[in-house]
């Protein structure tokens, strides 16, 4: 295959689907060519959290669907994830959390800026105000599982080897051979992407400076004594924890200072090393369940849509686990991209809509890199650091300092810049009451809502895209609300007129 055609600029004459032309499921037999009439409308590569929640999002408008993973099993490191507070908002609003919550552990929603030991703040908003830990293959598995169950295609052991775009879509080259032809393409294949390397896209940042081992073991000591160790060695060194995470097993963290061989997987007897030259004892770790190394590299890419060609979660951005946040970034990014993607396969999507995936989640990326590099410092050994965490520590006594950090780290302080209007446009809307219940079971089909205390306010011609609840609540103090699908606030007033320009705005035009 030649390599990869795309044009500087996203096409503005993209051809659009009717309904007849993208309800159901492709055939085996229809196996992609170059043909006018694609076999899909998006292939996602990568079936991680990302490509798997993408995949759903998009199922739910009905557009065909065909994910790609590399890997021919699911991933067997048990290590534990957690779920910040927009995720659980997130996964909420298409009903999974009541799925996903009996295989978590919830814990307070508190430590995760610089693992700083502060109590949550009071003035959290959230129904969901707790971090959710849940084992990675668990995770990946429920979220494969719901795409699945609403439609989309998983192949595994199918890896993306090249493409080429035109106007009227994308082939894409396995390497095996096989051709297949899509509308979109969507590289959620990780933070080494073929997908965005093949596109030619940018990945500035910061290579890795510092390097850590994490795994999880079992210990051969009494709880009661690692925690006095751990807690007075954690005084100086903050890259540096063994946390309970089961009956006798534990997740550990050490520096990989002195592990020399990057290119080789890491070995018990190198967490042994490392935690006698820290801690003295190596605790009598044994049987570990999966060791790992990474580093602190930082990198954005560039642009996150080429044409018809998109990028997101690790593809589009990467960096240190500190604070948790890479797997709920890429979760939200395919939040704010399905719904648009979607609109735009079924025709209905305004100009600009899908030009707005980048314009809202490439600053939230950028931002999540800052925060991470200023908890990276704040872990350092160095007195410099060690002097402005002894003044953090003292600033988030105050509950405003300690909430506007936590608001960070779990993503409820996103606010796009949708234009002039209350500080609440822009922002998402918490799972407040409704007569039917709570909010956010109004949101699962992934349609917008238009919540009107006036009673005398109708979605009109958008009627196939927003559902409309009148009389809703006493608990929203505005006359009405109109909501996106991903639950953020696209417009607040109580005139007819006013409205239908904002639902032309994010739902394009009304049907005649």
């Amino acid at each position: 295959m030649h390599p990869p055609q795309f044009t500087a600029e996203p096409p503005s004459t993209d051809p659009v689907e009717t309904d007849s032309t993208v309800s159901g499921r492709p055939s085996s037999s229809t196996s992609g060519t170059d043909s006018a009439s694609p076999a899909y409308d998006v292939i996602i590569a990568g079936c991680g959290p990302t490509g798997a929640m993408l995949a759903a999002e998009l199922r739910l408008h009905d557009v065909r669907v065909l994910v790609l993973e590399k890997e021919t099993e699911p991933p067997s490191a048990a290590r534990i994830v957690g779920l910040h507070i927009r995720s659980l908002e997130l996964m909420a609003m298409r009903g999974l959390l009541e799925r996903i919550l009996p295989h978590g552990r919830q814990r307070p929603a508190s430590a995760f800026f610089a693992a700083i030991p502060k109590p949550a703040p009071k003035g959290l908003d959230s129904r969901y105000a707790y971090l959710l830990g849940v084992r990675q293959p668990v995770i990946e598995r429920l979220l494969e599982q719901h795409a699945t169950e609403l439609g989309a295609q998983v192949r595994r052991g199918r890896a993306v080897a090249g493409f080429e775009q035109d106007d009227e879509g994308v082939t894409v080259e396995l390497a095996d051979g096989e051709r297949l032809r899509s509308r979109y393409l969507v590289g959620c294949d990780g933070g080494r992407s073929t997908v965005r390397k093949l596109l030619g896209v940018g990945f500035p940042g910061e290579a890795a400076r510092t390097e850590s081992l994490m795994g999880e073991m079992e210990v051969g000591v009494p709880q009661e004594e690692i925690a006095v160790k751990v807690a007075e060695i954690r005084e100086t060194h903050q890259r540096f924890w063994l946390r309970p995470v089961g009956v006798g097993v534990y997740s550990v963290l050490v520096p990989a200072a002195g592990i020399s061989d990057r290119a080789e997987p890491p070995t018990l007897e190198d967490f042994k090393r490392q935690l006698r030259a820290i801690a003295g004892t190596d605790f009598g770790v044994h049987s570990p369940r999966w060791l790992s190394r990474f580093g602190d590299a930082m990198r954005l890419a560039d642009r996150y849509r080429v044409g018809r060609v998109l990028l997101a979660g690790d593809a589009a951005h990467i960096h240190p686990p500190i604070g948790g946040q890479g797997l709920n970034l890429g979760v939200q990014d395919a939040f704010n991209l399905g719904w648009k993607l979607a609109a735009r396969i079924r025709g209905w999507a305004p100009e600009t809509l899908l030009d707005t995936y980048q314009a809202e989640r490439r600053p939230v990326a950028e931002e999540v890199l800052d925060n991470t590099r200023a908890q990276t410092e704040l872990l350092s050994t160095e007195p410099g650091p060690q002097a402005v965490r002894r003044l953090l520590i003292e600033l988030m006594d105050f509950d405003e300092v300690n909430l506007h950090l936590l608001e960070k780290i779990t993503a409820i302080g996103i606010r796009y810049d949708f234009g002039a209007g209350p500080d609440l446009v822009g922002r998402r809307l918490r799972d407040i009451d409704v007569k039917q219940g709570h909010l956010y079971g109004l949101l699962h089909q992934g349609r917008g809502l238009l919540l009107d205390r006036t009673e005398r306010l109708t979605v009109g011609g958008w009627s196939d895209r927003v559902d409309h609840l009148a009389d809703p609540t006493a608990e929203l103090d505005v006359p009405c609300v109109l909501l996106r699908p991903d639950g953020h606030v696209a417009w607040i007033g109580d005139d007819q007129q006013d409205l239908d320009e904002h639902l032309s705005r994010w739902f394009g035009e009304p049907a005649h």
